[in-house]
């Protein structure tokens, strides 16, 4: 497998070109089925967060890889190839793994050691499976990338570090608004977001709490969790209305325009007779609150722009050297084993090979000596088959120790060519077609799933 990762982050993009390169609605699923079907991609996944957009690719070239995946990114987010470019970032095998591993830990995210990433994670693969654009090497990949981030929270103290971006959120809210206990606040949205920020407010302490989505039933639900004496549901009609009679907003939805526009909130902040201003918690991306909220007297606006600024200026989080020093000793051992495995068919053809020969030798022997008696044959097949085994032993000891080691791929190369085995041979133990594409593997919830080849 040869992993490539292409993608754009709060880290290299400023909140506008993430706003303007977010992936709504079906874009995300054509995206994933295009980067499948490219000529030089065997396998694609895709994260898709408010604060990233990463195409993770099993691909036979690199360059050519590269060039693909951007222009896919280029086209589908609709942010022009040049711009884009210039925030793009590209990693490569065991970089393209440690940057994985990484995310997965939470020290890529905004608020370091979140452990929101992993869910995401979790949805990323399940959703290439569905898709059926991963195979065997992206879910073992991603199912690596999953225990290393469980073992890092368990392991370490990065959950000390690790608020979600609510919990920041709310803290810089407090900060320039007031205590969140006592508050009345809205919701607006009722997906996995909404739904931790509306379960974080009922725990702070909140007076009152209203939930307004799209889909009624979605936002009855969410009620229905929290308890009728918590919240209730508002028509998200009324949400401009609703404005004036609330403390704090927090609005995380998937729509592709301003949910909350500034007019209405200036007008809200009119009426209002509360001294904290109106504090609004935009965790979407693209925005749902108009940015021109940040220019009203008595509003406060706390979007991802502001969050990133925040956190930059914040003191170091938890574990992170420990968190850090996991993820090397989980790439180099995930590099050790990937690079042994590729060698095993080749062992394995080898041995299938000695045998066939031992059997036909064995054959001969029995046709010109007839009256062997069955004592002196088991006898010498036993010999013949020690020797045999002693023979190869060593060799493919050492040649699998060999190409556990950097660099170790072309072993494999070299066995075959000393021993002169037919590919498809190797090809067959291992699985895969002649051709290289991957055949389908378990799943997320251990479902086989068909390799990237059958959408072509």
């Amino acid at each position: 497998m040869s992993l490539l990762v292409v993608g754009l982050s709060h880290r290299t993009a400023p909140v506008g070109v993430l706003e303007r390169a977010a992936l709504t609605g079906e874009v995300p699923t054509r995206l994933l089925h295009d980067a499948a079907a490219s000529s030089t991609v065997a396998e694609a996944a895709l994260l898709n967060t408010c604060n990233r957009i990463e195409l993770y690719a099993d691909v036979d070239k690199f360059h050519g890889g590269v060039a693909e995946l951007s222009l896919l990114l280029a086209h589908h987010s609709g942010v022009d190839l040049e711009e884009l470019t210039s925030h793009l970032y590209v990693h490569y095998e065991d970089r393209a793994v440690h940057h994985l591993f990484s995310v997965a830990c939470g020290l890529d995210s905004m608020v370091v050691g979140e452990g929101q990433i992993l869910g995401q994670l979790r949805d990323a693969l399940a959703k290439a499976q569905d898709e059926h654009t991963a195979g065997r090497g992206l879910n073992e990949l991603f199912q690596q990338a999953l225990r290393v981030g469980k073992r890092a929270h368990s392991e370490t103290g990065i959950d000390k570090a690790g608020q979600s971006l609510v919990t920041f959120g709310l803290e810089q809210v407090a900060a320039g608004a007031g205590e969140i206990a006592g508050k009345r606040a809205l919701v607006v949205g009722a997906g996995s977001m909404s739904s931790l920020a509306a379960a974080t407010l009922a725990r702070s302490g909140v007076t009152d709490l209203l939930i307004a989505n799209r889909t009624p039933a979605r936002a009855e639900r969410l009620v229905e969790i929290l308890g009728p004496d918590v919240a209730r549901t508002l028509d998200l009609a009324k949400v401009p209305q609703a404005l004036a009679d609330v403390d704090l907003v927090i609005s995380c939805t998937g729509a592709a325009g301003v949910v909350v526009r500034a007019e209405d909130v200036a007008a809200a902040v009119a009426v209002r007779t509360a001294p904290e201003p109106l504090a609004l918690l935009d965790l979407a991306m693209p925005r749902d609150v108009d940015h021109a909220v940040h220019e009203l007297d008595g509003a406060l606006l706390v979007d991802l722009e502001s969050l990133s600024h925040a956190h930059a200026a914040s003191p170091g989080a938890g574990d992170v050297d420990e968190v850090t020093r996991i993820v090397s000793d989980e790439v180099t051992a995930f590099g050790a084993a990937q690079r042994a495995a590729r060698i095993a068919p080749t062992v394995v053809a080898l041995r299938a090979m000695a045998s066939d020969v031992v059997a036909a030798e064995l054959g001969r022997l029995g046709s010109r000596l007839p009256d062997l008696d069955e004592r002196s044959r088991a006898e010498i097949t036993q010999t013949v088959r020690r020797v045999v085994d002693k023979l190869l032993h060593a060799p493919t000891v050492r040649v699998k120790q060999l190409a556990a080691e950097p660099g170790g791929a072309s072993y494999a190369d070299a066995l075959r060519e000393l021993f002169d085995l037919d590919p498809a041979a190797v090809h067959a133990v291992s699985g895969t077609p002649v051709g290289g594409r991957p055949q389908p593997s378990a799943g997320v919830g251990g479902r086989p799933q068909p390799s990237a080849g059958s959408t072509r």
